[in-house]
């Protein structure tokens, strides 16, 4: 992945602010299983033990079908996913990114309203998608940096 413009959280909340209206999906409406390699499910396994019972307000309430490789928040208003493909958005030196408390999140904005935010630089993709009352507040990405930092290293190790 090229280098890629890093958005001050500010500058970040003004392009969430600025997406389409967004609007929560329906709870009880099914999610696509990522089909990572194993050593990918490994990382993904250990992030869902570490994911928090509430992000932002809104109480654990994981999508169908269940797995250890899904998450969900609410009425499915924050949507975790692990070890899902390299979003195509990467290969653009143009796309936007935000830096949350060390982890490195790819922004994109999607035809059906939803903002979609994807890890970079880690071993295995994490994807996630905010509602529309959460595109203006980086908080669910605050809450979700730490269990993500801690299960799924960086791709690269760090030199001193």
């Amino acid at each position: 992945m090229s280098p890629r413009r890093l958005l001050s959280l500010p500058v970040a909340a003004a392009v969430l602010l600025t997406a389409p209206g967004c609007s929560s999906t329906d709870a009880e409406a099914s999610i696509t299983v990522p089909a990572p390699p194993p050593e990918e499910k490994a990382l993904c396994r250990a992030l869902h033990k570490a994911l928090p019972e509430s992000v932002a307000g809104e109480d654990r309430r994981d999508p169908e079908p269940r797995s250890e490789l899904t998450a969900g928040w609410g009425d499915a208003a924050i949507v975790l996913r692990c070890g899902v493909p390299r979003p195509a958005g990467m290969s653009d030196s143009a796309s936007d990114a935000v830096d949350v408390n060390g982890v490195n999140w790819l922004l994109e904005q999607h035809g059906d309203d939803s903002v979609r935010l994807t890890t970079t630089y880690r071993r295995t993709y994490v994807e996630v998608t905010l509602a529309q009352r959460y595109v203006n507040d980086l908080g669910p990405l605050t809450e979700l940096a730490g269990p993500v930092a801690k299960t799924v290293p960086p791709l690269f190790a760090e030199t001193t």
